[in-house]
This record gives C-alpha cells, structure tokens and sequence, in this order.
C-alpha cells in the first residue's frame, strides 16, 4: 500500500472507530460512507485481519476488535504529533510567535518587566505567553518553552536551572512604622500575616508554619489571616499594608529595589527548596527562537542574581 493511501486508510479507520460508524466517519473527512469503508477493507487486506465486529444491518453500530483497540491509542498519538510536526511546518521557524508558558505571578513580577530587551534584540520573533497555575502539555498546547518551579523534574522535558530563591518576611514601610515592636519572628505573634497559597506545600513550599518553625518562632499561631493562591497577588497585599507576607526573593526583587517592600528581619533569610526552571521538549532544542530565549532568559537571571 502507497503511503498516502496507508494514511488515507489509517485516518479512515480511526475515524471509524471512534464514530463506530462508517457514515459518522464520512462526515468528518468529507467523504462517501463507501469511500471509507473501501479504505478500512483495504487497510484489513494488506493486515491480513479484521478491524471491526460487523453486525447485521446497515445502521448497527460499529465494534472494533481487541486488537484495533489495543492499537488505536498509538493511531491516536501518532496523528497528534503529525499535526503538530505540520503546524511547524506551516508556521516556520522564523515567523510563527514563540509559545511561552509560565505562572501568571512570575509573568508579572519577573518576566513581564524585562521582556522588553528580548524585543530590542529579536524584534523578528513574537512572544506568545501562556499564564496558567495548571501545568501545560507542551506537545498537545504547542508550547515552545516555559519556566516552572518546583524541584526541576518534568516528565518529558528537558530542564535547566534558571534562578534560586530564598525565603523572608516582608511589609510595606509604613506597616513597618506602624509596627515598629516587631524585631524578630516571634515578635509576629498576632500579627496579620498572608499566606500563599499558589504551590501546594507537600512538594516543598515554604508556608509561614515551616518558615517560623525553621527559625525558631514556634509559638506564632499561622493559623489565621488573609489566604492567597497568587503570589504577585501576595506581595500586593503587602504592599498595600494588609500584613505581612513570606516572600520568594524571584517574585520580591523588583518590589524590594523600588521600596515598595522591606525585609522584616534582613538576616533571617532561608534558601528555598525549589527553584525556578527553563522547561521544554527535547525535540525542540535546536529551534533558533527557542535557543535565543533561553539564553535570554539565562542571561537576564545572571543580572537579577
């Protein structure tokens, strides 16, 4: 069988399948209902093997054997990536948007702010940012590259350290003024402290309970204040006067350099156990957009350290 009949044949079947219905599948490619059932028996020739139950009637349903189960995901898969590998083709290397993905915090509080420079450098390439807490499927969204944080371990992603982090307290100035009584951890008994809530804490996250506990502050009760599941939201809150928050240095730097925040106690500072990671397919390493913003991005956390 030639290789586009094969794959005339394979899309045919797949269809079918998924339908259970030669007409349902027609419809979709746009076809005779005879044209793919020709194709369907023409793929089960050349396996020399049924695909389908047939039952009596021209409009019963469709079955596919154990065996057009068992190999219709990887049909699947396989038309997945072809598509994929097609819109790469039609968007080119130069001229489609570089798909970026990353937090809606570390967009606002890091990426955002100097993505100018990468403009003035590449002004030819288009960014397209992706800002989701939910991890994205980079094959099945067409994400070029991303950051995410955690512990630097992505199944099917190739990883690179981009930035550590160290944990502190901190506050507006004037909450400081305001609160002047507050000079070590356990002066923040009931205190109004935030608490952020954007990683969940079992993969190492440092909430205000471990903070304090590390530091020796065990009797200030963490138990209440204001819960936030956005950490650009988070130091907003603090800067505002809400209270205090336990920062992440990435997402504070800016913020602390523009004196919008203080470190509550300067020398109480803790090296976080996750880290900030460029992320992405190993397949995709040799586009040039994409080289050219990890070393952008490399190049841009060497500043900021």
């Amino acid at each position: 069988m030639k290789a586009p009949v094969f794959l005339n044949a394979l899309r045919a079947f797949e269809a079918s399948a998924r339908h259970q219905s030669f007409s349902l599948a027609a419809t979709e490619l746009n076809v005779t209902p005879a044209a793919v059932g020709q194709l369907v028996r023409s793929l089960e020739e050349w396996l020399n093997t049924p695909l389908f139950h047939r039952g009596s009637g021209g409009r019963s349903r469709l079955t596919p054997t154990e065996t057009a189960e068992r190999a219709l995901p990887d049909i699947r898969a396989g038309f997945d990536r072809l598509s994929q590998g097609l819109s790469r083709l039609r968007d080119g290397v130069k001229d489609g948007p570089l798909t970026v993905t990353v937090s809606p915090a570390f967009a606002a509080k890091w990426l955002l702010p100097r993505i100018e420079t990468f403009h003035t450098l590449h002004p030819e390439t288009d960014v397209r940012l992706d800002t989701n807490l939910r991890l994205a499927d980079f094959a099945a969204q067409g994400i070029d590259i991303g950051v995410r944080y955690g512990r630097g371990s992505w199944p099917g992603l190739t990883s690179e350290k981009l930035l550590d982090e160290e944990i502190f307290a901190v506050c507006s100035p004037e909450w400081l003024r305001t609160h002047g009584d507050v000079v070590t951890p356990a002066d923040l008994a009931g205190k109004a402290l935030i608490h952020d809530l954007s990683v969940d804490v079992h993969v190492g996250f440092a909430s205000w309970s471990d903070w304090l506990a590390r530091v020796g502050a065990t009797d200030v009760d963490t138990s209440r204040g204001m819960q936030i599941n956005n950490s650009a939201a988070v130091l907003q809150a603090a800067i505002d006067g809400q209270g205090v928050a336990l920062a992440r240095s990435v997402m504070a730097n800016d913020d602390l350099a523009a004196g919008r925040l203080v470190a509550l106690f300067p020398r109480v500072k803790l090296v976080s156990k996750l880290a900030y990671y460029i992320v992405y397919r190993a397949e995709c390493a040799t586009l040039p957009k994409l080289r050219e913003f990890r070393d952008w991005l490399l190049k841009e956390a060497g500043g900021t350290a």
